[in-house]
């Protein structure tokens, strides 16, 4: 069984790695490549992806399997990751 510190952790690494596509003008990725960059089994990928989009943070595109196809961040995912940024910011003392 997966513990919460490693659900949250997950999470968090599928909302960077979407963010940084983002970064890159790729809107969407697919759920392999997402699979491969983070190296987490299916079913947490799965899990996770399940997670933010019950949140709006992200879409995502299912298989007949359930596992992500494609997933994306939405306006709110987006929204979400800037003030993630901006909060973690050093201030320049302006």
């Amino acid at each position: 069984m997966t513990t919460l510190r490693k659900r949250k952790t997950y999470r968090a690494a599928v909302l960077r790695s979407l963010y940084g596509a983002v970064e890159r003008n790729r809107p969407e990725v697919s759920g392999a490549a997402l699979r491969d960059e983070l190296r987490l089994p299916d079913e947490d990928l799965s899990a996770a992806c399940a997670y933010l989009a019950g949140e709006g943070l992200i879409t995502v595109e299912w298989t007949s399997h359930r596992s992500p196809a494609a997933v994306s961040l939405t306006h709110e995912g987006i929204r979400f990751m800037e003030e993630e940024e901006e909060s973690h910011a050093p201030s320049t003392g302006d």
